[in-house]
């Protein structure tokens, strides 16, 4: 049971060396925060196992809010790719006159 629980904190910290490292992309930056929150909601869940707690609100909750920044980012992807073309970060730029 240690060997799954210290994976699954490993993969959050791999999801944001990867968010630090590949700043290229929009969609990869979502998909790196989408893998981070996944992770939290598997961490709760097995901690909740082990420690013979039962919190269900929480796991909902965070859920919820995992299912509003989807939409959210998605929606920002989509005005991104249609303003500028593509979903690169660099051709993000404050200076468009």
């Amino acid at each position: 049971m240690n060997y799954y629980i210290f994976l699954i904190l490993l993969i959050p910290i791999l999801r944001i060396i990867a968010l630090i490292m590949q700043q290229s992309h929009f969609l990869i930056t979502l998909l790196s925060l989408e893998a981070i929150t996944l992770t939290l909601v598997l961490y709760l869940s097995i901690t909740s196992i082990v420690s013979n707690i039962y919190l269900p609100t929480i796991s909902v909750i965070i859920l919820s809010f995992r299912a509003c920044e989807a939409s959210f980012g998605l929606r920002l992807l989509v005005i991104i790719a249609r303003n500028h073309g593509s979903d690169l970060i660099k051709s993000l730029s404050t200076n468009k006159c």
